[in-house]
Parts: structure tokens; sequence; C-alpha cells
């Protein structure tokens, strides 16, 4: 099966999360993706330990890639690097702002010699303005966009669980690479284009600014919600918390009816409106969590059901593992096969296979030998760089 980036080479020089989440889209898409190491190791390989040994990180974000590992520090791997990106399509990179032009691979240079060319930059704040020098990891992003002000309990500001940040930055930076390809595809122009987490994450925190501009700034509610009455968990008899979301009065009318089993409460004006359950919402909250309490999870989450009020059960990893909908692929690795979720597209026709993770500096001497004879020839066509 031709798979639609087929034929197409990126070139990245990446580490941690935002970038390889992007270029491993790109592979899975069928570019053949080369990862650029330093000498010990994107610093992802080592951020645990739990997939037989090497890191979930690294397996999620790196499969079918090529690794070489290149020593910028000396002329002979910046000019392999540089006959390199002279042959690619994509050059994406995710250094510190400035990094690239110490190392002689401006973007601005890198335009001007390969027009075709497009390049990607993956940073924290930004290539410019004041913070643009800052290191930027995910969950200091979370806390500089407010995420972490609307996120968790009242008591205090919390992480979202996994890197949001750096997730939504490398798919960002996925999308805007495949509108480049597109246009190039039509002009035969490259681009650059820029990516930084804060600003994915300022624009994933649309809502609450608004909000916030708008005089009524959002409150940390937990499993809640400020402005709707009943939207959040309850525990079963046995202990299972139970999340529902009624969003409408007649909805409302229902779950009084069938699932609290009690038609007075579904006609009491005093709840008959949203308005007025937040305004009881202690109340309303608590003849909910009374019905709930008194009903084993099977039982309520059939009632729940078979009256067709959306609802959810308040999951673990370990529930995940075996949930009905969870779709998995099988991926190599240096160390053996992983299985872990799929990525969420599903597409007709056969199935999609996905390349292997690769071990450190799998692909070096591969690499090395094929863009050799380039060497020369891009240094004599760029000889300023």
């Amino acid at each position: 099966m031709t798979l639609p980036l087929s034929g197409l080479l990126v070139v990245s020089l990446e580490q941690a999360v935002a970038a390889p989440m992007c270029t491993c889209r790109l592979a899975d898409a069928g570019a053949r993706v080369i990862k650029i190491e330093r000498p010990e190791g994107d610093f992802a390989r080592g951020y645990d330990d739990v997939v037989h040994g090497e890191s979930a990180y690294f397996v999620w974000l790196n499969r079918g890639k090529e690794s070489i590992v290149l020593d910028l520090t000396k002329a002979e791997d910046k000019a392999l690097l540089g006959a390199m990106i002279a042959k690619a399509d994509v050059f994406v990179q995710n250094l510190k702002p400035g990094s690239v032009e110490k190392l002689g691979f401006g973007i601005d240079k890198l335009r001007v010699q390969h027009p075709r060319l497009i390049v990607c930059s993956v940073s924290g704040y930004g290539e410019k303005g004041p913070y643009a020098a800052r290191k930027a990891y995910d969950m200091l992003i979370q806390a500089e966009s407010g995420l972490a002000a609307v996120t968790g309990g009242p008591e205090a500001p919390a992480r979202v669980g996994v890197s949001v940040c750096d997730i939504a930055s490398g798919m960002n930076a996925y999308e805007a690479i495949l509108e480049a390809l597109i246009a190039r595809g039509r002009t035969g122009e490259g681009t650059a284009i820029s990516v930084s987490m804060f600003d994915a994450m300022a624009d994933w925190m649309t809502v609450p600014l608004l909000q916030y501009e708008g005089g009524k700034p959002p409150k940390r509610v937990g499993l809640a919600h400020t402005s709707i009455s009943p939207y959040g968990v309850f525990k079963s008899r046995d202990g299972a918390d139970v999340l529902i979301s009624i969003q409408s009065d007649r909805e409302w009318r229902v779950l009084a009816e069938k699932v609290l089993d009690d038609k007075a409460l579904a006609t009491d004006p005093d709840f008959a409106t949203n308005v007025e359950r937040v305004a009881r919402r202690a109340q309303t909250d608590g003849k909910v969590a009374a019905v709930f309490g008194s009903l084993d999870a099977d039982v309520l989450i059939k009632k729940l059901a078979a009256a067709d009020i959306a609802f959810a059960r308040v999951s673990e990893p370990a529930d995940l593992a075996r949930h009905p909908h969870l779709r998995r692929i099988n991926v190599d690795t240096p160390t053996g096969p992983v299985f872990y979720p799929a990525p969420a597209a599903q597409r007709s026709g056969k199935p999609r296979r996905y390349g292997a993770v690769p071990g450190l500096g799998e692909h070096t001497e591969k690499i090395r030998a094929e863009f050799a004879p380039f060497v020369a020839k891009v240094s004599m066509h760029n000889p300023s760089s």
C-alpha cells in the first residue's frame, strides 16, 4: 500500500516530545524520517524504562524512524547534516532558539539555499520575544499559559496528567507541514514554519480567556461544571465513580423519573430549570448522590443507559487497558514488540503497518554511506556554509 507521504524525506534534529510527535505522524503517513541524535541520544530515551527496559515516551513517539548519531561540534558531521538537508523535503528542529544558527543552519540561510525546503521549528515561546531564550518544558507551559489554573479542584491548580503542550504543538507542526506540502505542490516553493508550545496552549485556552475578559473567569471545580447541574461525579453503593452530564431540562426530567424514580422531583419547580438547579447545587447533587449511593454500579449503569443519560466511569489506566473500545497497534522495538494505543484516525482499506522504533544510531553507517558522496557537492554550491 502506497502511503500519502511516500517518497518524501524528513530530516529532524529533535529531542523530547513535541518535535518527535510531529515527525512520528509524518513517518506514519509514509515519509522517510531520519532522526538526528547526539552521541548520548535523545534524552527522552532515559525518561523511564517501563517498556522492557526502554522509555514509554520514546517508543511511543519514534516508530518508523531511522536514527543517526551526529556530533555537531565536528565539521565533518555538520557537513553531513548539510548534505542531508540539501536532499530533504522537510527539516524539523526543536533546539533552543538561536542554536541552529550557531551550528550554521540558520533558517533564513536554508530557505535561500534550498527554496523547495520546508523548515519547521518548534520552541517554547517562539523565535522572538522576551521569553524566547527561556527553557520551556510541558509543565512550565501549562503553568505559564494559565492551563494549570483552570485544572484541578478548588484547593489548588494542577497539571494535566499528560504532556498536552508538547502534544498540541507537535500536532500543530504536523498539520502546518502538511499544508506547506500541499502549497509546495502548487507553487514549487517551500516555507519556514514556527510553532511554539505557548501559542498552542494559548489557542486551547481561548474559552477561559474570553470568559475572563467577559467578566466571568472560570473556577476550578474538578470533575464538575461551573454552570450546569447536575454535571459531576457520584459514587455508587459499591464505590464506583460515575460521572453524569445533564445538558437540558428535558434530560433532568428523564433522570429524575427514570433513574432517581422520583416523579415529583421531575416536575418540582425548584429544580425544573438549570438556573434553579445551579442555585440549589448542593440540594440537587444531594438528591442524585442519595440514589446513586443506594445502587451498585452495574445496576446504576444499566438504568442510565436505558434512560439515554450521558455518563462515564471515572477510569484509571488499568481500566483503559481492558476498555472495549481500546484499539492497539503492534510496534517493534530493539528489545521486543510493544502493543499500545492506535492513532485516532481510522481509514477504509487495509490497516496501516507501523515502522519499528530505532536503537540509538542504528542507521548511522548506512546513512553516512548514503549521503557522504553529496557532502563535497553541497559545500561547493554553498561555499559559505
